[in-house]
């Protein structure tokens, strides 16, 4: 050991010191540490010591002194070092915030380049403040408030059919999606590398609207395809779904209030069918329709990607994604709590309507 360098190494020391050599998960910093102390203990010398440990002699000697001085508990950690530089004053980390959370210079967006400039710091200061209080203030993200005054009520009613349906009753979730294009590209694909590729232009040969009901007790889907979608192809539909659900059991169908659906016509036939009962989505609440989820996987899985030279190419693909889900059809499972449902509405018509009072001002909220 160096000159002025002396300690006695206990058996309590050595069972601790021991134990960290032998702990497959402790770190190697303090395990190459103790193999220091434990070959001192045994009375190897300064070179020895170097080729256990693998550490250089300035290294042993730091530890060794580091063990007479503060025990096993000082190899364990390491000494604080003053930072390279101050960190940014509690004010100007303020600002940042203010800025980012503040209304926006002019009618642009902000940027963590502009940000920095108007707080005085570098772009890597902001970056970290930003990331530190989770904000993000040239992302947007859209929502629609839904302003039906018996949402609730709606809300229940549909949630109530999901999780609870009646007895000999089948529960349908209708909906149309309008104007699916048969997208042909002008050029074919490249060799797929790590996406894949497809030109950004297309033919586009024509457009259908699929008319689908989702069985939510069994996930099954009746759907046709129809050139339009007016109360004359609505009505067709129904039809169709009429003819496949079997006479002894009452229909319970959720739509949406999009104007096809109470069209007198619509109405007329309902009442021509008395199985039959319509329970309406609250206004701006197509999410509560489960079939919404159905279009977006078909999208998704189907036609994103699909390359259609004609319009039954189109159809033909849709009706082949139809008799896949029905192979292997999974019931739809609602897990939404309604009353967070109700409670994060009120949150945002609260919030909404703060943001457009005058109120606003008067406590000192950012506009």
């Amino acid at each position: 050991m160096r000159t002025g360098i002396s300690f006695a190494v206990t058996t309590g020391d050595r069972l601790r010191l021991e134990a960290i050599v032998g702990d497959r998960n402790a770190k190697q910093k303090h395990v190459k540490r103790a193999k220091v102390i434990l070959a001192t203990a045994d009375g190897c010398g300064t070179n020895e010591i170097m080729r256990r440990s693998e550490l250089c002699k300035p290294v042993v000697w730091r530890w060794q002194e580091r063990f007479m001085h503060e025990g096993v508990d000082g190899l364990l950690r390491d000494k604080t070092r003053k930072p390279g530089k101050k960190p940014l004053p509690k004010e100007t980390v303020q600002r940042v915030i203010d800025l980012a959370l503040g209304p926006t210079p002019g009618e642009v967006t902000w940027t963590g380049r502009m940000l920095a400039k108007a707080a005085g710091v570098s772009l890597r200061s902001v970056q970290r403040i930003l990331e530190a209080n989770q904000l993000a203030p040239h992302r947007i993200r859209t929502f629609k408030l839904s302003n039906d005054p018996k949402f609730a009520e709606k809300l229940k009613d549909i949630v109530g059919l999901y999780v609870d349906p009646p007895a000999h009753a089948v529960v349908l979730s209708v909906d149309e999606k309008s104007h699916i294009q048969a997208l042909d590209r002008t050029q074919p694909g490249l060799p797929r590398g790590r996406a894949g590729t497809m030109t950004h232009d297309y033919k586009r040969n024509g457009t259908t609207t699929l008319f689908a009901a989702l069985n939510v007790l069994d996930g099954t889907v009746i759907g046709r395809n129809m050139q339009r979608h007016r109360h004359q192809e609505f009505i067709r539909f129904l039809k169709t779904i009429e003819a496949q659900v079997p006479k002894r059991k009452a229909i319970l169908a959720i739509v949406d209030n999009y104007a096809t659906h109470k069209h007198p016509k619509v109405r007329r036939w309902l009442a021509w069918h008395p199985r039959w009962t319509f329970h309406f989505t609250p206004t701006s609440a197509s999410w509560l329709n489960a079939v919404e989820g159905f279009f977006a996987k078909l999208a998704k899985r189907r036609l994103k990607r699909g390359v259609f030279r004609s319009l039954p190419d189109l159809q033909t693909a849709i009706n082949r994604f139809f008799a896949e889900i029905n192979k292997k059809p999974k019931p739809f499972v609602w897990t939404a709590d309604p009353n967070k449902v109700l409670a994060a509405v009120k949150r945002g018509r609260s919030t909404s309507f703060l943001a457009s009072s005058p109120l606003r001002k008067k406590l000192g909220l950012p506009l």
